[in-house]
């Protein structure tokens, strides 16, 4: 489920189950507060979720909003744990507030919406750490939570986003991940085709939701359906709208990689590679390794490999930093494009180096493919400007 989902769910939800504060003073410390989460002004954001907290205290949105905000600490840099048991916890909590409501009322719809949203968001960190049986338990739980939200208002945009998501993924994630499969024979089939347009409903149409079912749809655009101009759309949207986030900025660069529009590819990674030299929130290590890459596959691009190869160099020295449990795929594909380079200067045997290295180094979108091929035969030179 979406980090907005719970939000959706209560502001949609029948009134009279559990506690609710004013509806206008909800609404706005809601909106307030989403927005702070998505432009990464956690300190804001917290303020405004324990004004929801201070208002209600056995309500659970505020105690579920301030564990999303932790949820974003967490998204914007994956490979740092350090906030994982706090959110695990937080969590905890939500469903603890949760359950107290439901002892008192099993259809207490909000108590119900809520705890769904933070068996979802377990789901999907345990996902993210690889435990896969632990994602998909969540999910099996998670599953009639977010039927109930469809069966209480199938027309609303909002809650689109859950079912959208569900019909997607459950379709999907099965095929993309087969070792996944025997773990959801007992969940129902989605059906992605529905999803895309339970999805596309929501982005366009969403009170409170659009926001986030756009992020989902772009992500399903760029990775699984490989349509990359809907999916810079999107992104240049997002992006758009929150400047600030890491994630939607990223992602605007690489929907760019993608439909080789290099000279706007160059500028965005520019931008990143600042902001990160910069120390702002969510550019990381990480994101100036990213941009490193890619401002050399700019300059290879456009020919000019001599120029290219300083970046590369920098993207491999940082993987050297930053990767923990072996090499990641820009170490594979930065050693790669350095060997491509040598080819290019006439450095045959420095070429040839690079390529065993990467034949030693875990595939990455065809890096190992690539590496024999030019061991057999140097590269030439492939100039794609716009």
């Amino acid at each position: 489920m979406g980090s907005i989902l719970a939000a959706v769910l209560v502001l949609c939800a029948p009134r009279g189950h559990s506690q609710v504060p004013p509806r206008d003073e909800f609404d706005a410390t809601t909106r307030q507060g989403i927005d702070h989460v998505y432009n990464l002004e956690f300190e804001q954001a917290e303020h405004d979720f324990r004004l929801l907290v201070q208002m209600a205290p056995d309500h659970p949105a505020g105690h579920f909003f301030l564990a999303m905000v932790d949820w974003w600490r967490i998204a914007i840099d994956l490979e740092n744990e350090q906030y994982d048991r706090r959110f695990f916890d937080s969590l905890d909590h939500v469903i603890d507030v949760c359950d107290a409501l439901l002892d008192k009322n099993p259809d207490d719809v909000t108590a119900i919406f809520f705890k769904g949203g933070a068996i979802g968001f377990e789901g999907r960190l345990r996902f993210h750490r690889n435990d896969y049986l632990a994602a998909a338990n969540a999910g099996r739980k998670a599953l009639p939570l977010v039927q109930s939200a469809s069966s209480l208002d199938p027309s609303n945009c909002d809650i689109l986003l859950g079912t959208g998501m569900y019909n997607y993924y459950a379709d999907v994630i099965p095929k993309e991940y087969p070792f996944v499969k025997p773990l959801i024979l007992f969940i129902p089939a989605g059906d992605k085709q529905k999803g895309i347009e339970q999805l596309t409903r929501a982005s366009e149409q969403g009170k409170y939701a659009a926001v986030e079912a756009t992020y989902f749809l772009m992500q399903i655009y760029y990775y699984y359906e490989k349509d990359y101009r809907k999916a810079l759309a999107l992104a240049a949207k997002l992006h758009d709208r929150f400047p600030t986030n890491t994630l939607f900025h990223r992602y605007l660069g690489r929907c760019l990689v993608s439909v080789d529009d290099w000279v706007a590819v160059r500028s965005v990674f520019t931008a990143i590679r600042e902001r990160a030299d910069q120390g702002m929130r969510g550019y990381a290590a990480s994101s100036r390794r990213e941009a490193e890459y890619y401002l050399g596959m700019a300059d290879m691009m456009e020919g000019k490999p001599n120029e290219a190869l300083p970046h590369f160099y920098q993207c491999d020295a940082m993987c050297r930093e930053l990767d923990k449990e072996g090499a990641s795929g820009f170490m594979a594909m930065a050693n790669l494009k350095i060997g491509m380079v040598y080819d290019i200067q006439g450095k045959r045997e420095l070429a040839v180096a690079q390529y065993k290295k990467v034949l030693e180094m875990k595939d990455y979108n065809g890096s190992e493919a690539q590496a024999t091929e030019f061991l057999q035969s140097p590269y030439r030179q492939e100039v794609r400007s716009r």
